[in-house]
């Protein structure tokens, strides 16, 4: 579908009109119930335990969220940034990734958004384990 209809499908369905996906890259645009859906489908709460020379314990803990796109939408990507007013944006061949790892932002940027607008589905459940 990223890269259009395959000849069987377009033959299959010869008067669909390919649809110009509009660019969201304006922070101001974004609806926070659009926000909470779209990390249901393409979001993650993280925590990351990895070893650590430098703490007691010889582990540590990490907590991060992120969304990942397709990289053609790094404007969007971008455009968390200054919604959240947080974050930052990974780079790959095909991907971009919104991350957020500051423990400090998370609590008063990232969940205060999602405790408001939930998100629903299996995806609450991983939010549910995320936030104390």
């Amino acid at each position: 579908m990223n890269l259009g209809l395959s000849e069987s499908l377009q033959a299959a369905f010869p008067d669909v009109i390919p649809r110009i996906r509009p660019l969201a890259n304006n922070p101001s645009i974004i609806d926070p119930e659009w926000l909470t859906g779209f990390a249901a489908a393409e979001g993650c709460f993280f925590v990351h335990i990895f070893k650590s020379p430098t703490h007691k314990l010889k582990e540590g803990v990490q907590l991060e969220f992120n969304l990942t796109q397709h990289n053609r939408d790094e404007l969007l990507m971008k455009s968390l940034i200054e919604f959240f007013n947080c974050g930052n944006l990974q780079m790959s061949k095909n991907a971009c990734m919104y991350r957020v790892t500051n423990i400090p932002d998370i609590a008063e940027k990232i969940m205060p958004l999602f405790e408001k607008y939930p998100i629903y589905g299996a995806k609450s459940t991983d939010f549910s384990d995320f936030h104390p």
